[in-house]
C-alpha cells in the first residue's frame, strides 16, 4: 500500500509537481484532455456511437447488478468480484454522463467540434488551438492555475482501469468500450487497483476480527498455513488481466499509428 500511495502521489500528486514538469516541457500523458473522456480513437466514428454504446452497457451492468441484489441479497456486494462489477457500472454511469455533457456541447459548438483536424501526434481528431493559448496547458488538460480541468475526467480514467481486471460480462463490456473511447492507459496507475484490493483486504481482516462470518473466499483465511502463499499467488494472478488490456491498447495504439503514419503517445 505504501508503494501504490507513493506512485499515485508522484504521478497524480500535488498541483506543484505537476507546474514544475510543464515549466521543464514536459507532457504528462497521465492527464487528459476534457475531449478524451467523450470522443473516440478515430475521427470517423462519430462519438454518439461511443454514447450509445456505454448507455447500453451500463443498462447491462445494472441490469444484471440489479437482478443479483434482488436474487440474492444485498450480501453479494461481500465478494470482491460483486465490488468491481459494481466499479464497471459506475464507470459506465459516469463515461455516459460525459459523453452526454460532451456531445451536448458538440451540438451547440461549444467543443470546436464542426472545425476539421487530426492530431497527428496521437492520431485522433482534436479541436484547433486558439494562438493565445498556452499549447501545454490544452494538451494536457489543466487550467490556467495548473489544476485538473475537469476532476471528473480523471476519477473516469482512475475507474476504468480499476475496472479492467475484471471476468465474463463486464470485461466484455469494457473490451468493447476500449475498442471505440481514446482514454490513455498509464500503466502505472496499478497502483490505484493495489490500493483497492489492499483496502478490501483490510476491511475483511477488519471485519473477521469483530464478527464470526465465514470468509467469502478460502484463501483469505489466515489460519490457513499456506495463508502467505495464496495471498501471494492470487496478488500475482491479477497481473497477467491488467497486462493484457495495456497490451490491447497498446495494439491500437500501434495501429492508429500506422493508419496515421505517426508515432501515438498514450
Amino acid at each position: 500500500m505504501v508503494v501504490s500511495l507513493l506512485f499515485i502521489l508522484k504521478y497524480d500528486g500535488s498541483s506543484k509537481s505537476r507546474s514544475h514538469r510543464r515549466e521543464n516541457g514536459q507532457k504528462k500523458a497521465a492527464f487528459l484532455d476534457k475531449d478524451d473522456v467523450w470522443k473516440t480513437c478515430y475521427k470517423a466514428i462519430h462519438p454518439n456511437w461511443l454514447l450509445a454504446y456505454r448507455l447500453i452497457a451500463f443498462s447491462l451492468l445494472l441490469s444484471l447488478l440489479t437482478a443479483d441484489v434482488v436474487l440474492h441479497g444485498v450480501h453479494i456486494l461481500y465478494f470482491y468480484t460483486q465490488l468491481t462489477f459494481t466499479l464497471a457500472t459506475v464507470y459506465f454511469l459516469l463515461g455516459s454522463s460525459l459523453s452526454i455533457r460532451g456531445c451536448l456541447q458538440s451540438c451547440k459548438g461549444d467543443s470546436g467540434a464542426s472545425t476539421d483536424g487530426v492530431d497527428t501526434e496521437r492520431g485522433t481528431y482534436i479541436a484547433p488551438v486558439p494562438e493565445n493559448a498556452s499549447v501545454l496547458i490544452v494538451s494536457n488538460g489543466l487550467n490556467s492555475h495548473g489544476e485538473p480541468h475537469d476532476y471528473c475526467c480523471l476519477a473516469l480514467q482512475i475507474v476504468f482501469q480499476l475496472a479492467v481486471c475484471m471476468h465474463s460480462v463486464n470485461a466484455i463490456c469494457l473490451l468493447g468500450d476500449v475498442c471505440l473511447n481514446r482514454l490513455r492507459f498509464p500503466f502505472f496507475r496499478i497502483a490505484y487497483f493495489v490500493l483497492w484490493t489492499c483496502v478490501f483486504v483490510i476491511f475483511q481482516w477488519i471485519l473477521h476480527i469483530f464478527v464470526s462470518l465465514r470468509w467469502p473466499y478460502p484463501f483469505l483465511d489466515l489460519s490457513s498455513q499456506y495463508a502467505p502463499l495464496w495471498y501471494f499467488a492470487v496478488g500475482i494472478l491479477h497481473l497477467p488481466c491488467y497486462g493484457m488490456f495495456a497490451i490491447l491498447i497498446r495494439i491500437k495504439t500501434c495501429w492508429l499509428s500506422r493508419l496515421f503514419h505517426s508515432p501515438i503517445k498514450m
